[in-house]
């Protein structure tokens, strides 16, 4: 019998999102010095590891203890949201198959379990536009304050300017009620992009004032690399808030 052969995909993003976590790595962020599979705690000197995996290889155990950090700092902005916290519409999105984790976990643990901190991204279109969304990045307490954050965010700023063309943003969703995210972004050089949804107005003169904003980061591509020429060829989201 003959067997079909799987077509190869003719869009960037899409050859980018079906590469394995390894080849990924290899392409798009091992070039650049910021990658590291270990980091230590600058006050107390514990180590953690770093580890990125693409939604499906993600254990129930990790996808749980993600959303459970995801539960323990945002979910008062989501309840004071028009979106409201929506658990299960929560976890339908952290399993969408092009979603790819950079986990920070103790290393002490042995068995690996402790989950402190993570963030999630996605290479995709958001208003015909190519970017690497940020769909989530959250920290323990203890993690906060550390430069962890700062180090997370500059994984996504590496896969999108290693990608290069057609990606042109890093992208993500923040409430407006998170003055500390707000300010946390703005000082990477995050800026409310131009899709971002203003106030309209509503009958009777009412004002309707949207509870996030969309930010974005220009991408730099990498000149003389031979990873841009990988995606050459050439829904508006409610994460990373």
């Amino acid at each position: 019998m003959r067997m079909k052969r799987r077509r190869a995909p003719t869009d960037p993003i899409e050859r980018v999102n079906r590469l394995p976590d390894e080849e990924f790595i290899a392409r798009y962020l091992q070039p650049s010095s910021e990658w590291v599979t270990e980091w230590k705690h600058p006050r107390t000197n514990a180590l953690y590891d770093v580890s990125l995996l693409r939604s499906e290889k993600l254990s129930e155990s990790d996808l749980t203890a993600c959303f459970d950090l995801i539960e323990e700092t945002s979910r008062k902005d989501y309840e004071n949201s028009t979106t409201k916290w929506q658990p299960s519409k929560k976890l339908k999105e952290m399993r969408s198959p092009d979603l790819r984790y950079i986990l920070v976990k103790d290393a002490a643990d042995t068995d690996g379990s402790s989950l402190r901190g993570f963030t999630s991204l996605m290479p995709t279109y958001e208003y015909g536009q190519a970017v690497i969304y940020c769909y989530e990045i959250h920290l323990k307490p203890e993690l906060r304050g550390t430069g962890l954050g700062q180090l997370l965010m500059s994984f996504l700023t590496t896969v999108a300017s290693n990608i290069g063309k057609p990606i042109t943003k890093v992208m993500l969703t923040c409430f407006v009620a998170n003055q500390k995210g707000l300010e946390f972004y703005k000082k990477l050089g995050f800026d409310k992009d131009e899709i971002s949804p203003g106030p309209r107005k509503l009958r009777h003169n009412k004002v309707f004032t949207p509870d996030y904003v969309i930010m974005s980061k220009t991408a730099v591509p990498q000149l003389n690399t031979e990873n841009n020429s990988t995606a050459d060829g050439v829904q508006s989201r409610g994460g990373g808030k």
